[in-house]
């Protein structure tokens, strides 16, 4: 079965807003029949969005919901109650995605009507970039034509991988929070080459290269643990940097702060 053109309704504008939208209409650009883009009456961001790329824009999402097949969920966990109550009453059989963090297809179902289609995606920054991985996870009432236009905004932002609700929920640090753990991880060794007299845009230079090659040597060889081996000579410089880690509790820390990262964004909303 062919899937019909879909018209793709935002609420909210934001960058993460921006940037799937942009994939979509990057890579499925035959397939959309109209992206409309919203927000609260920022006039300025919406005249940008309308002259960087082929979308329709309105500061009333409410003239639009009749007429979609899929509203985006675009604004933050905080904000969905209210707009979900009000949301409620202009749906028919409009496919709901969210792409906040704590916003599960079992908090939608609870809050929109009986057999309301709905998904949960979790991307992260590189989304704006198409790089991101991205989680997501289906709701009850999702027939295959729903994952197939799930699919197909998905492939504009990267790649994904499709969990349980609650396995969503429990990796959301590890792909949705964690570039911003490998950024402080950045900013920590450019500030230790600063602090020997390299100026700082030569330390980010050395800094960014030096973690791009390793990323793709990741990438290549798909085993970390082989890699920092490789690296180490034993009782040699490498090896009594990351005796310094470990006698800080390195890998302890970043457990602690994924844990508190997923309580965080369950908590709130």
């Amino acid at each position: 079965m062919i899937m019909k053109k879909q018209r793709i309704l935002f609420i909210g504008a934001g960058r993460m807003a921006e940037a799937v939208a942009a994939g979509l209409l990057h890579t499925s650009r035959s397939k959309i029949d109209e992206v409309i883009m919203s927000n609260n009456g920022n006039k300025q961001r919406l005249e940008y969005l309308v002259n960087q790329y082929e979308v329709r824009t309105t500061h009333n999402w409410r003239d639009e919901v009749t007429n979609s097949d899929v509203v985006v969920l675009a604004m933050p966990p905080e904000a969905h109650e209210e707009i979900l109550s009000e949301l409620s009453s202009y749906l028919t059989d409009q496919f709901i995605v969210t792409i906040a963090a704590g916003i599960g297809p079992a908090y939608l179902e609870q809050r929109l009507p009986d057999n309301t289609p709905v998904a949960w995606i979790m991307p992260n920054t590189a989304a704006t970039i198409g790089e991101s991985m991205s989680l997501f996870t289906l709701g009850k009432a999702t027939t295959e034509e729903h994952r197939k236009v799930l699919e197909m905004i998905l492939k504009g932002i990267g790649k994904s991988q499709e969990c349980t609700e609650r396995e969503v929920h429990q990796l959301t640090a590890i792909t949705g929070s964690a570039p911003a753990f490998l950024y402080h991880f950045a900013e920590a060794l450019i500030e230790a080459t600063t602090a020997y007299g390299i100026d700082e845009q030569t330390a980010k230079q050395l800094v960014i290269q030096m973690m791009y090659g390793s990323v793709q040597m990741l990438n290549d060889k798909q085993n970390p643990g082989e890699l920092r081996e490789q690296v180490t000579t034993p009782g040699g410089a490498t090896a009594e940097g990351l005796k310094v880690m470990a006698e800080h509790n390195f890998v302890d820390m970043m457990k602690k702060a994924v844990e508190a990262t997923n309580a965080k964004a369950m908590g709130v909303k």
